[in-house]
C-alpha cells in the first residue's frame, strides 16, 4: 500500500451518498423543531464518535432554520457498555463534554447507526448519571434493524434492512472520508 492511499474495503455497496445524507439531516432537523416547537429547553448530545459529528451538523441546520443556537454535548459511553467484561481489546476512553446541565431539558441523543440498541441503552445510562432530562429523544442517520432491546428512534434518516453479517459504515468528512453510507460484506 502506498503511503497516504486509503485501504480498500471489500464489496462496498453505497446506500446513501453525500447529498442524500444532507437531505436526511435537514429533514431530521425540521422534524426535531416541529416536535419540540422550536429550540426552547432542548439540547443535542452526540454519541462519540460519529454521533458527535452528526449532532454538530444538526445544530448548524437548526440554527439556519430557526436562527437559534442549540447547546451540544458529547458523550463517551465506553464505561457504560455491557460487553466490557467479554471484550478482548482494552476500551479507549474518550472525553464526555457536557457544557450545560441536562436536567429538565429535552435531550436529543444523536448517533450514526441504530443496530441492537445496546449503544443507546449505554448512552441513556450515561445521560442519567449527568442529570435528569425532561425527555430523551433519539435521532439516527441509519436504522438497520436487529434490535436486542426495546429501543426505537424518534427521528430516522433512512431505514436500511440488513443481515446480521453485513456491516453498515457511516463515513464522514470530519473523519477524513467522503460523506457516504455503505454496507460492507466481508
Amino acid at each position: 500500500m502506498i503511503i497516504g492511499e486509503k485501504k480498500e474495503r471489500k464489496q462496498e455497496k453505497l446506500v446513501m451518498d453525500q447529498s442524500e445524507m444532507g437531505r436526511a439531516l435537514t429533514r431530521i432537523a425540521h422534524e426535531i423543531l416541529e416536535r419540540n416547537k422550536g429550540t426552547q429547553e432542548m439540547a443535542l448530545v452526540g454519541i462519540r464518535t460519529g454521533g458527535v459529528h452528526l449532532a454538530h451538523r444538526l445544530a448548524r441546520r437548526i440554527q439556519e432554520i430557526e436562527r437559534s443556537q442549540v447547546p451540544i454535548g458529547e458523550l463517551d459511553i465506553t464505561l457504560y457498555r455491557d460487553d466490557l467484561a467479554i471484550r478482548k481489546d482494552q476500551p479507549i476512553l474518550r472525553k464526555t463534554t457536557m457544557p450545560f446541565n441536562i436536567s429538565d431539558l429535552k435531550v436529543v441523543l444523536v448517533d450514526d447507526v441504530l443496530f441492537t440498541g445496546r449503544t443507546i441503552r449505554a448512552a441513556m445510562d450515561g445521560l442519567i448519571d449527568l442529570g435528569r432530562p425532561a425527555e430523551i429523544q433519539l435521532a439516527v442517520l441509519v436504522d438497520r434493524g436487529h434490535r436486542q432491546l426495546p429501543i426505537k428512534a424518534t427521528y430516522i434518516g433512512k431505514n436500511i434492512p440488513t443481515s446480521r453479517e453485513e456491516v453498515v459504515c457511516v463515513l464522514l468528512e470530519e473523519e477524513g472520508e467522503e460523506d457516504r453510507v455503505v454496507i460492507l460484506n466481508e
